[in-house]
């Protein structure tokens, strides 16, 4: 299984947004990761397609976008040419999550779906043959800097062993309060992709990223 760091902007300096990033990526970060947020499905407004516009051709990096938002298939060809590479909803956000990860792929992004702390990790299940990566919030959606809710770690086995059971070939990501207390947790329950904000870009990121990539045995 590759294990793989997706450093999160949402914690990012944006007064030095591309040095930043620049460091991530040296350190040998392979996602980053863009959280777009409404105001309606969540309570805060973050950034949205033209940022995801500046980071485009700018990166190496995998653009993994994750959007917060209501009926998030309003804006799928817009993401798409805004660069996003991996594209996450919400299962709480939409009532056509499997005609959204059809057109999701069909639009050449790949599929990804999320499930917020307080939702069922089986509602996944069904969908599992439609993505290529399912998302474990470890956290409320919304806000950064929050604490590792640890009833999530169950979830995240769930699914793994689901995926494992159905022999799939799909990542199972988690986001919210990842750090040097729970990156290993996560990792043993199943994950296998890392979003981190704060642990990442508060100090030098560079080198937080080389931290998290030697824990987690990431050559």
């Amino acid at each position: 299984m590759d294990y793989i760091l997706a450093p999160s902007i949402l914690s990012a300096d944006f007064l030095t947004l591309k040095d930043q990033i620049d460091q991530v990526e040296k350190a040998g970060a392979k996602y980053l990761h863009f959280d777009v947020m409404d105001g309606m499905f969540v309570r805060n407004i973050s950034f949205g397609i033209p940022v995801l516009k500046c980071l485009k051709g700018n990166t190496g990096m995998v653009l993994d976008v994750h959007l917060m938002i209501m009926e998030p298939s309003r804006y799928f060809e817009k993401f798409k040419d805004a660069g996003a590479e991996i594209l996450t909803i919400h299962y709480e956000a939409t009532r056509t999550v499997k005609e959204d990860l059809l057109r999701i792929k069909e639009l050449g992004m790949i599929p990804s779906l999320t499930i917020s702390p307080d939702t069922d990790a089986a509602v996944v299940f069904p969908y599992l043959e439609y993505v290529n990566q399912i998302l474990i919030m470890t956290v409320q959606p919304g806000e950064g800097a929050q604490s590792y809710i640890d009833k999530c770690t169950d979830k995240i086995k769930a699914v793994r062993e689901e995926i494992t059971k159905r022999g799939l070939n799909v990542n199972v990501e988690v986001d919210g309060g990842i750090n040097e207390k729970t990156i290993l947790t996560a990792k043993e329950a199943g994950a296998n992709v890392f979003v981190m904000g704060s642990s990442i870009f508060h100090g030098n990121p560079y080198e937080n990223a080389l931290k998290y990539k030697g824990m987690l045995g990431i050559q």
